[in-house]
């Protein structure tokens, strides 16, 4: 831990650093290819609809011996389609299948408890209709929409427009890696995934506003000097701040891991796994956005104004400059005869030998 803290000392001071906003044309091609897969897998695929965007019946049954495998058979041809069976914590089963009327649900009631060996009045049954699905999503989007905007808005006021358009690509960037997960794994969409993509997307933007804060403060004057570009301060905020997202990031995904891969994953808790894969690629990809996305688009586009352009240009023509004069002063010290490293040399007082003979036997090196 010293060692990771002693890291982070000297990436905030600027003792080193790694080129992102250089290289950020390697990440611009990573996000493009990792999006066109999830969009992909949105068309190929689709997402798995919960119950409560599509309407149907939802069973509840007391404790019993039937596994969730075997419940799923039963259920799938009681309905004539596939169904969702989860473990609940009271041993029982909760069976969700799409598409149901009150008729039908009567008689797939009635099947189960016999196919499961229970009393049909044991058994409780919910019908959700497609219509308040609809609602939910619609609000949904909604929601999502006001949030966009007032996030615009506000990173506009706040810091400038260029921040809140790379803000906003850096969000949609998250949204659509998260639903391609869906996509691509086939988890359910419920209510609670909307809950999970509406909470990544507030901490996605607050990695992104640390850094934006961080490049602010730091380019107030940054047309009075000719030693670093935008694009070099923009580095240097990254690099400040990489070890804070590193790690705030990691605190936040160790919990969300359990809900995931220990809750829904060992103890069988399917309810779960809904918000708990969107909290978890949603923040991943959050804290990768606003460092390798964010941040490098910002610099790109602040690149393209005038004044940057004409501070690049000075910075480039003063390191020019410098390397030329270095180069001369490297090809004089080869013509008088000095090693070329003779600049690199240690400069200081040289310790003067000794005459020989002098003061010799005598403790205080005087002449007697």
């Amino acid at each position: 831990m010293s060692k990771l803290g002693n890291l982070g000392a000297r990436l905030h001071h600027g003792e080193i650093s790694y080129d992102f906003v250089g290289k950020r044309k390697i990440w611009y091609g990573i996000s493009i290819l990792i999006t066109i897969t999830a969009i992909v897998g949105l068309a190929v695929r689709g997402l798995n609809m919960g119950i409560d965007f599509q309407g149907g019946a939802v069973f509840t049954t007391p404790k019993t011996s039937v596994s969730v495998a075997q419940a799923e058979e039963y259920a799938s041809q009681a309905a004539g389609h596939e169904a969702v069976v989860q473990k609940l914590g009271t041993g029982g089963l909760r069976i969700q299948i799409a598409g149901m009327d009150t008729g039908k649900s009567d008689a797939t009631k009635a099947e189960l408890a016999k196919d499961l060996n229970l009393n049909p009045e044991a058994i409780n049954a919910d019908l959700v209709g497609p219509s308040w699905g609809e609602q939910i999503a619609n609000k949904a989007w909604e929601g999502l929409g006001i949030f966009m905007v007032l996030v615009v808005i506000y990173l506009a006021i706040a810091f400038e427009w260029r921040m809140a358009v790379a803000a906003l690509v850096a969000l949609i960037h998250d949204i659509t890696i998260t639903t391609g997960i869906y996509a691509l794994v086939g988890f359910e969409v419920t209510p609670g995934t909307i809950i999970g993509l509406l909470t990544i997307l507030g901490y996605s933007l607050y990695d992104t506003v640390v850094v934006f804060d961080s490049l602010k403060e730091q380019t107030k004057d940054i047309t009075r000097q000719t030693r670093l570009t935008y694009s070099d301060i923009a580095n240097q905020s990254i690099n400040g701040t990489l070890v804070r997202s590193i790690n705030t990031t990691v605190v936040a995904l160790l919990p969300v891991a359990g809900l995931l891969f220990i809750g829904g994953g060992f103890l069988g808790a399917g309810t779960l796994n809904d918000i708990s894969l969107s909290l978890f690629v949603g923040l991943a990809a959050g804290a990768y956005s606003s460092i390798f996305i964010a941040t490098p688009l910002v610099a790109d586009l602040k690149e393209r104004e005038p004044q940057m352009k004409a501070l690049k240009k000075r910075v480039l023509a003063k390191r020019a400059q410098a390397a030329a004069e270095d180069e001369l002063v490297g090809s004089r010290s080869v013509a008088a005869g000095e090693p070329e490293d003779a600049a690199a040399a240690v400069v200081g007082p040289r310790n003067q030998p000794a005459s020989r003979g002098r003061g010799r036997g005598r403790p205080s090196g005087k002449r007697q």
